[in-house]
C-alpha cells in the first residue's frame, strides 16, 4: 500500500505533538558494609595473629600488632569492613588458614 500526502494526510514538518522520552540513570547505592571481627582465643600464638592480619588484611607490621593487642585484651576487634561476599570470604580464608596450622584462630562477620 503506497502512502499519500495531500489534503487527507498532510506531512508536518514541524513534528508538533511528539514526546520525547528520556530514559532516567538508575540510583546506584552502595552494598550494605560487614564487619571482619577477630575473635581471642588462649592458644593461637600472637606472632601468628599478626601474621595473619598483614597476610589477609594487608596490614603493615605496626597495624597488625595494634589489633592484635587489642583481640587480646578486649577478647575481639575488627580486621577490617567489607561487601558481605568479600568479608565472609576473608573470615573463611582466616579460619581455613588457622586450622591447617592448628590453631583455634575464629572470625565473624557482623553488619557495619
Amino acid at each position: 500500500m503506497a502512502s499519500r500526502s495531500g489534503p487527507d494526510k498532510p506531512e508536518s514538518p514541524d513534528r508538533q505533538g511528539e514526546v520525547t522520552v528520556e530514559e532516567a540513570k538508575p540510583r546506584l547505592k552502595r552494598p550494605p558494609m560487614f564487619k571482619v571481627l577477630m575473635m581471642n582465643d588462649d592458644y593461637t600464638p600472637m606472632d601468628f595473629v599478626v601474621e595473619v592480619l598483614e597476610t589477609f588484611f594487608s596490614m603493615n607490621r605496626e597495624q597488625a600488632t595494634r589489633v592484635m593487642l587489642t583481640v587480646h585484651t578486649r577478647g575481639k576487634a575488627v580486621c577490617g569492613v567489607y561487601p558481605q561476599d568479600i568479608a565472609e570470604t576473608k573470615a573463611t580464608q582466616v579460619v581455613d588458614y588457622a586450622r591447617e596450622h592448628q590453631h583455634p584462630l575464629m572470625c565473624q562477620v557482623e553488619k557495619a
